[in-house]
């Protein structure tokens, strides 16, 4: 059961991001109430989990999503200066190329360039070191959650356990998330993590 719910875990990363930016640009509409369906028995041996769900609103996956908000911010207030100043000689070097001989048009041309070749490597190296460091968390997270649907799984004694996502509609009472949540939140709350460094040269092997 590991492997699954690591691989549904990335998936949940994703969400995790998409849900932040969300919540940045607009306001959460108000949700539509939905009209009342006719449940058919629960199937025995039938259980549901939401991974996404989940991880989402447990205490831990709210800090996650927190957490990362604040290295995103870190790496942002890092590249913003560096961008303004580029843009800014970048203006300067446009408002003077006419007063400039060819030489140096040149020469101060492929250094703005150079500059902002570096800079871009630069904010590629962090786009990617954050999209690590959400996977790696929310993998945590994950293997967290693991042997509480083992157990659920058992306690439930479910003879199958299907991934919320790949059903449209099922019965709730078959649905074992709310309990995931519950004891996941009992058993953590937070972690400490950083943001991966992946321009970090490894060590040579001796």
């Amino acid at each position: 059961m590991t492997s699954h719910l690591k691989t549904l875990a990335f998936a949940t990363a994703a969400l995790l991001g998409a849900a932040s930016v969300a919540n940045a640009q607009a306001p959460a509409a108000a949700p539509t109430p939905e009209p009342a369906i006719a449940q058919g028995p629960v199937i025995p041996g039938v259980c549901i989990l939401s991974v996404d769900r989940a991880i989402a609103q447990s205490t831990v996956g709210q800090y996650v999503r927190t957490r990362l908000q604040q290295l995103a911010q870190v790496v942002s207030a890092e590249l913003q200066p560096e961008d303004a100043a580029l843009n800014t000689d970048a203006k300067a070097f446009q408002a003077k190329r006419a007063t400039l001989d060819a030489t140096s048009v040149q020469t101060q041309g492929q250094a703005l360039q150079a500059r902002a070749t570096a800079f871009q490597q630069k904010y590629e190296l962090r786009q990617r070191e954050m999209q690590a460091t959400q996977e790696k968390a929310i993998n945590r997270v994950a293997q967290e959650l693991d042997p509480i649907a083992q157990q659920i799984y058992q306690q439930r004694r479910c003879s199958m356990l299907i991934n919320r996502q790949g059903v449209l509609l099922a019965n709730p009472d078959m649905d074992i998330t709310t309990s995931a949540i519950t004891a996941l939140n009992a058993k953590i709350q937070q972690f400490p993590f950083d943001r991966e460094h992946l321009d970090t040269a490894p060590v040579p092997a001796r």
